[in-house]
């Protein structure tokens, strides 16, 4: 299931809410995001070229964070391998523009002939995680076999991807897998998420709720789920199921068994 998050657009150019939602690859000119901004957004104004100094991506930088919302951080400026756009990663979001930055573009390229997500690659690389730097407390440990091949993932209790992604779990022998609950689904996955965590056995908990659709009432106690959150927006982990294999790339989505043999046999140490 895909995580709704507050569109792009909307956070930092002020456009409607209706356009930030389209499906469609956005294109603004730099006049578009002038006037495409409300009444009390801070928008530099279009007239006003970047200075010339130092290198395109100084210049870029600049442009962009005088006509972006206070206080957005621009994370890095690099030129991309697409038709002369750089790219500007803004959190766990890329933007590309031109080099005078007269047009923005947001939104994905894909590869023309495998229609690969080209620029969730370039973010799942930017955003790669040091697996052993991982807060493992903060998530439930379900040990198969030997247990010594290790995976994390990121869950809703009410995702159906999840619980198709259990199924394939356990075929998955000797590996270690920790579960981030991560309810992003709604209000009723906070709740499930929270009991879930405070059951005494919590892996059986767990496998009760995925595999055979039994919930036990639990009591109240402090749990993770804000951290996990948290810690999701900073890996950009835009849906759940989201696998980080030993290696720290991240696996999107419910994939079958021998798909995810293979990517946790080729991140694991030989």
């Amino acid at each position: 299931m895909r995580l709704t998050l507050k569109p792009l657009l909307a956070r930092l150019l002020g456009v409607s809410a209706f356009a930030a939602a389209l499906c469609a690859p956005v294109f603004l000119t730099a006049s578009h995001a002038q006037s495409a901004a409300p009444a009390n957004a801070s928008v530099a104004p279009v007239s006003t070229p970047a200075p010339k100094i130092g290198g395109p991506e100084a210049n870029i930088r600049r442009a962009l964070e005088a006509r972006l919302r206070p206080g957005t951080k621009i994370e890095s400026i690099t030129k991309s391998p697409f038709f002369g756009l750089y790219e500007a990663r803004v959190g766990s979001d890329l933007i590309y523009t031109d080099e005078k930055v007269s047009y923005l573009f947001l939104g994905s390229i894909l590869d023309g002939k495998t229609l690969d997500n080209l620029t969730e690659e370039r973010l799942n690389k930017m955003t790669a995680v040091k697996f052993d730097e991982l807060p493992l407390k903060d998530a439930i440990k379900m040990v198969n076999g030997t247990g010594k091949r290790q995976i994390a993932y990121f869950a809703d209790p009410n995702c159906g991807y999840c619980k198709q992604f259990e199924r394939s779990l356990t075929q998955v022998k000797d590996a270690t897998v920790y579960v981030f609950l991560y309810p992003i689904l709604s209000e009723d996955s906070a709740v499930k998420s929270k009991s879930l965590w405070c059951a005494g056995d919590r892996v059986k908990a767990w496998n009760d709720w995925m595999l055979r659709g039994q919930m036990a009432s639990s009591p109240s106690c402090d749990t993770p789920i804000e951290s996990n959150l948290a810690l999701g927006q900073r890996l950009n982990v835009r849906a759940t199921p989201t696998t980080i294999l030993g290696n720290g790339v991240k696996l999107p989505g419910a994939v079958p068994v021998a798909q995810l043999e293979k990517a946790i046999n080729d991140a694991s140490p030989q």
